[in-house]
């Protein structure tokens, strides 16, 4: 600062002392403005989302995805005050994504944006959400269907490559397992040996690990059974059922059992870890034996009316024990090869 400066400076300071205003408490609120402008960019506000997101229970993978939602948007408006922000300046960041093609990340960093402007709106740091009004202005994804295998001949080519799989052994008894239980990946292979109950003949997933937040139960087949018995000579003495070759504290890698898929040469268009489930509900549903909402209970299908989900929890509990057992019987008729019988359609 030059000395002519210095003395405009010490003239106005005077002047302000004069009128009454103190010029140290005018640089205190200044300081405490500063801190609440910081308070309230995008980025600080989309932080606070993502902790109340954790605080609420979300499951880990959720709060990855959030924080890279944030971390996309943060170059562009992270740094400006949530209120100030024009749907022209998120929709520039969209359209960056959506000339790459990456139109699910475009979708899902509009929603994510949309979700931290209502947040900012409800703890009264802006009052519109301009993210809400770009609702439609990028190219939608196309829905990808999960392959899977729902042709009985083909299904039986499928369990008995497994059979022969000269891979790791916890990897062949993964892929076992699932076209009877028939869970998500995901819950398949991060469950732990607390979760089971052997000689009660059920698997009981926490809240916690499942995508709709709420415990499912899984009747075990005496086939499942026999698997789990057997990996139990193999991880038994950890806590996981399927961890990580080297690394017992963490679970197999969701790769895993894609890659095993692959080397035993089903392609992508064919088979995934996920089209166990598919493979499951088709065959189940066009065996016209068991009522729907019993199959989508055991694919854990979430009713969105929680009076008739409590009632089918216990209702149809029976049902899914035996209709467990019936499926894995009939897996091991087709993966000896035997010809299936169509059902007759289920009467209404």
């Amino acid at each position: 600062m030059t000395l002519g400066a210095a003395r405009k400076a010490r003239d106005a300071a005077r002047a302000k002392a004069g009128a009454g205003d103190d010029p140290a408490a005018a640089k205190r609120r200044e300081r405490v403005a500063a801190r609440l402008a910081a308070g309230t960019t995008f980025g600080a506000v989309a932080l606070e989302y993502v902790a109340k997101a954790e605080r609420e229970g979300r499951a880990p993978a959720t709060i990855t995805k959030l924080h890279w939602a944030r971390e996309w948007l943060q170059p562009s408006i992270g740094h400006r005050p949530v209120d100030q922000i024009e749907p022209h300046e998120l929709l520039a960041v969209l359209k960056r994504q959506e000339a790459r093609g990456n139109l699910e990340t475009a979708r899902r960093t509009r929603a994510f944006a949309s979700r931290v402007f209502r947040y900012a709106v409800a703890t009264a740091r802006t009052k519109t959400d301009p993210a809400g009004l770009l609702l439609g202005a990028i190219a939608s994804p196309k829905p990808k269907n999960l392959a899977a295998i729902v042709d009985p001949k083909r299904i039986g080519e499928l369990l008995r490559a497994i059979d022969a799989y000269g891979g790791m052994p916890v990897t062949r008894l993964a892929l076992a397992l699932s076209p009877h239980v028939f869970v998500r990946p995901g819950e398949l292979r991060q469950a732990a040996w607390c979760e089971f109950d052997l000689e009660g003949n059920v698997w009981r997933i926490p809240a916690a690990r499942m995508k709709k937040r709420r415990e499912h139960v899984v009747p075990l087949s005496r086939q499942a059974l026999a698997i789990l018995r057997d990996l139990r000579g193999l991880t038994g003495d950890g806590r996981l059922v399927f961890p990580a070759l080297g690394k017992p504290d963490r679970p197999m890698s969701e790769n895993t059992a894609t890659a095993a898929l692959r080397r035993m040469g089903f392609g992508a268009d064919e088979m995934t870890a996920h089209g166990f489930r598919a493979m499951a509900s088709s065959l189940l549903n066009e065996s016209g034996k068991w009522h729907p909402d019993a199959i989508e209970r055991a694919l854990a299908h979430r009713d969105t009316d929680q009076v008739r989900a409590a009632y089918h929890r216990g209702a149809h509990w029976e049902e899914r024990v035996r209709m467990a057992q019936w499926w894995s019987d009939q897996l091991d008729t087709l993966r000896e090869g035997a010809r299936v019988l169509p059902f007759p359609a289920r009467s209404a």
